[in-house]
């Protein structure tokens, strides 16, 4: 009896086991989902919104929300965080973090408060000496992560201190108050404009944060230094290999930054009327939970200064509606905080899905 040959038996397939991946979607749903990651901040500023229209206290029958003086307290409230979310973006963008903004603020409006009032400068080289102090600051610390090679989170948080420790041996540890006239110990009146708004409408303040916001809009845009921020994010090495000037970018990054944190600091020095050491604590935080929730990845190389923008307009809106309906301030730090996870958490979620 012949046994069989084995070589003409056809052997059974084997499964092949699935490739795990990024979930594939059909091209029209890819190019949903797509959009809707990236205009997610616009997406999240409209519902809340209109969230914020249908919960609203109501007035003589109006909107207290939707009333125009409101709407102008938002705006001005925002500009100060959203000025310095403007320089953070730069920074995240190329993966670092600059944790020593609110410190620049207070240490700016030290410096305003104290060169109008006790020096008797003028508005021009008070602002000019405030800005030089603020990008010097900010040039530093890009030198130090640049050269030295130390994380940017270790090198602003000593920054954030320092900033604080001169500006409260500038001050005398006191908030300077700032009197308008032309007499001695008296800043120039025009420094008051800074709290005005124009026809009564728009904040002086939220028109400063719209125009560099702008500005700052049109240089990610279309720059070739934006190209470099970009490249260094997504992958330093392989940006250096290709010849960009990484350590030039990373301190002119962080300059970008300090002279924005001084021009908030400014601002701040113009709407309450004087300068404290103490002025700034924790808006780092909330200038980096703009960028966050305007879809800038922390890890670099991915965002854009739009949902940045819309970030931080997002916050100033949530605060107002909060605040409106009187919900405890804690209350409201803990739904902050959902909002921030949240749009991390979308940001993870993107990859998997597009």
């Amino acid at each position: 009896m012949n046994s069989p040959n084995p070589t003409s038996v056809a052997e059974a397939p084997r499964e092949t086991p699935p490739r795990r991946g990024p979930i594939r979607l059909p091209r029209d749903r890819h190019a949903i989902v797509d959009s809707f990651f990236r205009f997610q901040s616009l997406f999240g500023l409209a519902a809340v919104f209109i969230i914020a229209i249908a919960v609203s206290p109501v007035r003589n029958g109006e909107s207290v929300f939707l009333s125009s003086g409101n709407l102008a307290n938002i705006v001005r409230a925002v500009s100060e965080i959203g000025i310095i979310a403007v320089g953070m973006t730069f920074v995240i963008l190329i993966g670092g973090i600059d944790l020593s903004v609110g410190a620049v603020l207070g240490l700016a409006a030290v410096g305003s408060a104290t060169l109008m009032v006790d020096s008797g400068m003028g508005i021009l080289p008070t602002v000019l000496i405030v800005l030089l102090i603020g990008t010097a600051f900010g040039a530093t610390q890009g030198a130090i992560v640049a050269r030295l090679g130390i994380q940017s989170f270790i090198v602003t948080l000593a920054g954030l201190q320092a900033a604080r420790g001169i500006a409260r041996m500038w001050s005398g540890g006191l908030g300077i108050p700032i009197a308008y006239g032309d007499g001695p110990q008296e800043a120039p009146e025009a420094f008051s404009t800074l709290s005005g708004s124009i026809n009564g409408v728009l904040p002086v303040p939220a028109l400063l944060f719209l125009a560099i916001g702008v500005g700052a809009l049109l240089v990610l845009r279309s720059t070739a230094f934006a190209r470099h921020v970009y490249a260094i994010g997504g992958n330093e090495k392989a940006a250096r290999l290709s010849g960009v000037p990484v350590r030039r970018v990373r301190i002119t990054v962080f300059a970008i930054s300090g002279l924005l944190a001084a021009l908030a600091g400014i601002i701040h020095a113009g709407q309450l009327n004087q300068g404290s050491p103490n002025d700034g604590a924790g808006y780092e935080l909330d200038a980096i939970a703009a960028v966050v929730i305007g879809g800038t990845s922390l890890a670099g190389g991915s965002g854009s200064m739009g949902g940045t923008i819309a970030g931080a307009l997002l916050l100033g809106i949530l605060n107002n509606i909060l605040a409106l309906n009187n919900i405890d301030a804690n209350v409201q730090l803990v739904v902050k905080g959902l909002v921030i996870v949240a749009a991390a958490a979308l940001q993870k979620l993107r990859p998997r899905i597009a």
